[in-house]
């Protein structure tokens, strides 16, 4: 049953409706205003959370996954920086080992002494370990009286004697051939030639000799002038003590000398991978080595470029972590002119000696990093194509289900004609579209035996669907076929099924264009109310309008009826208004929205005194106060007893056009 309204017609003195079969302009639209739109909360579809959740998993993934990688570069660079700075950590200490291994080993020897009967051995002794020490310019040794023998490779090949006298130290020196030349053992000793001279030179006066007997113990100098070669080096000295037949016991001093320039070559190590540079700096912070300048240093000076730099980030950068100045290794990071480095840190313990190496950090993990940077693209580019797919693949779900709710909605609306059938894949959806189309089919079947409209007026107004009532004006039509009885007796079922089927069709028609709303079938009779379940102006005019289409309408059918040999349906109509209870009534179990009250019964009353009055259509005088004069009546002028009741009323019958 469609609840739209019918629109008002033309004022007084115009034809109401148009002649029979004519089509009437529908009255405005009767009922409460629509309820105010509540705002619509934030809501997202399947789709969207499926594409949300894969997207976010995927970012979590690849964020980590890229986290994890830059640190595995990082800890690779580290790590491969670190392993580059040990090995050359381990020359410089295997070096100095070796060093002092040899400075040792002359230290042990028995017959050991710079002067006197075993000073020839001793020149052997110190001339053979030279050869088989390429770490040492020289090796000495020397005692408190001045004496000192001494072989060096460098300036030139040579064991060298000194004898310190009261006015005057005297030099000899013995020309060797050149160290590795294929000679014999004995020619290798040889001596090329011999020179002898003066000289200021007091080996006990020497930083070494007197550091070495100061603390008793070995020692590595401070870099200073070497005074043979004039090149700068540093030294290691054991002290030893000898007590030989013609004496007293003697104090001896065992010494090697390493020439800066030796350093360099293991720092420069370090660089020969051509990733970075190294330098080693005294325990005063003095440079005695580094790979990125060339040559030897001739002079020591603090580091300048990016070793300055370097060194005063790594004092803060131990001041930072608490370790303290020159004490450990350390690795960190720091920025020289647009660059970022690597550093490595260490400290050599036997001489104090820092090692710092350094390298861009660009060579080192440029390639790492430019690989990860790929490998991030390629996952992103996977992860656009996975969310491609997975949006897809969702829309095969949230697009049959979103037609699926509207089917709902339009279910829930009791919209029940030709709805759609939703095909898919999916064999959920297909359970769910069967599951509606089949609450479809029982619900429209239902349909045929409630007021579908009024109860989606009742839920679009909020009402619940409990037992309930409330009292309203309203107009109450009863409508009834005259001779009835005798026309179902003299027609067959099907013939008579088949005409009050079509004469219901046409009344509840014409009823729903004026806003009526039919509340109940009684066999022939219908009962229709105006102004229930929703308030109407006009209820009465529009009743009274409806009741006179009706009749033009009846007229249409009548004549088809007669051209068939059907009898006519004559159909007589008693309208009245007044309050009645209106509302869902019955059991908890089964409902119905009806009115009931003295004026539905009056109402019905009316109606029936249509067949004694001989009238077609007649109204109370409620009904006809509401209708202003706009529609031709007649005053019934003798006060109608109805029956059942004491009093008589005043009836009006309203006249066809």
């Amino acid at each position: 049953m469609n609840m739209n309204s019918s629109g008002s017609p033309d004022v007084a003195g115009k034809p109401p409706f148009e002649s029979a079969g004519a089509h009437t302009s529908p009255p405005p639209t009767v009922g409460p205003e629509a309820p105010p739109r509540r705002s619509r909360r934030f809501r997202v579809d399947v789709g969207t959370i499926v594409s949300a959740v894969a997207l976010a998993q995927s970012l979590l993934l690849v964020s980590l996954g890229y986290w994890g990688s830059q640190r595995l570069v990082s800890n690779i660079g580290t790590s491969a920086h670190r392993a580059a700075h040990d090995r050359t950590e381990d020359k410089v200490l295997a070096f100095l080992t070796k060093a002092e291994s040899v400075v040792g080993a002359i230290g042990s020897a028995p017959s050991l002494s710079p002067a006197g009967e075993h000073s020839e051995r001793t020149a052997e002794l110190l001339w053979t370990l030279l050869q088989q020490s390429p770490e040492l310019d020289s090796v000495y040794v020397a005692n408190e009286n001045g004496q000192m023998l001494m072989a060096l490779r460098y300036p030139v090949p040579a064991i060298r004697h000194i004898a310190r006298g009261a006015e005057f130290t005297t030099e000899t020196w013995q020309y060797k051939r050149p160290l590795g030349a294929e000679l014999d053992a004995q020619q290798r000793f040889a001596t090329q030639r011999i020179e002898s001279f003066r000289s200021s030179y007091d080996p006990t006066r020497r930083s070494w000799f007197q550091q070495a007997n100061k603390m008793q113990g070995p020692i590595w100098t401070q870099p200073y002038v070497f005074a043979a070669a004039q090149e700068l080096g540093v030294t290691y000295a054991l002290p030893s003590e000898r007590r030989y037949t013609e004496g007293s016991p003697k104090a001896l001093v065992v010494a090697g000398d390493v020439s800066l320039g030796r350093l360099s070559e293991f720092v420069r190590l370090f660089s020969s991978n051509g990733y970075g540079h190294s330098a080693l700096l005294s325990a005063d912070h003095k440079v005695l080595a580094r790979s990125d300048l060339p040559g030897v240093l001739h002079q020591l000076d603090a580091p300048t470029g990016v070793l300055g730099t370097l060194h005063a980030q790594m004092h803060l950068h131990m001041a930072t972590d608490g370790t303290p100045d020159g004490n450990g290794d350390s690795t960190f990071p720091f920025d020289f002119e647009g660059k970022r480095y690597l550093v490595q840190t260490s400290l050599i313990p036997s001489t104090g000696w820092e090692l710092v190496s350094w390298v861009p950090e660009d060579m080192v993990l440029g390639d790492l990093r430019r690989a990860v940077l790929w490998g991030l693209l390629l996952a992103l580019v996977f992860l656009a194509l996975a969310l491609f797919m997975s949006l897809k693949l969702s829309k095969l779900v949230t697009s049959p289900v979103e037609n699926l709710s509207r089917i709902a909605r339009r279910i829930g609306l009791l919209e029940l004609d030709n709805l759609p059938r939703e095909p898919s894949r999916v064999l959920e959806i297909q359970h769910l579209d069967q599951a509606l189309d089949d609450s479809a089919r029982s619900l429209k079947a239902f349909s045929k035996f409630v007021p579908v409209n009024v109860i989606n007026q009742l839920v679009a107004e909020g009402h619940a669907l409990a037992p309930s009532g409330s009292a309203r004006r309203v107009t109450v039509m009863f409508t009834d076929v005259e001779g009835f009885t005798s026309i179902s007796e003299s027609l067959p079922i099907d013939v008579l099924v088949g005409m009050l089927t079509e004469y219901f069709n046409l009344a509840t028609g014409v009823f729903a264009r004026y806003g009526g709303v039919v509340d109940k079938f009684i066999g022939d009779g219908i009962m229709v109310l105006w102004g229930a379940p929703a308030d109407m102006k006009d209820a009465e005019y529009r009743a009274c309008l409806a009741a006179l289409q009706l009749h033009a309408q009846m007229g249409e059918l009548n004549s088809k009826w007669r051209a068939r040999g059907l009898p006519e349906f004559r159909t007589r109509i008693g309208i009245h208004t007044g309050v009645v209870i209106a509302g869902v009534l019955g059991s908890n179990d089964r409902l119905s929205y009806t009115a009931f009250g003295d004026v539905i019964n009056v109402a019905s009353r009316i109606e029936g005194i249509n067949k004694q009055l001989g009238t077609q259509t007649l109204m109370s005088e409620d009904t006809f106060a509401g209708l202003k004069g706009r529609l031709s009546t007649r005053r019934i002028e003798e006060l109608v007893e109805l029956r059942g009741r004491q009093t008589r009323m005043v009836l009006y019958e309203l006249m066809k056009l």
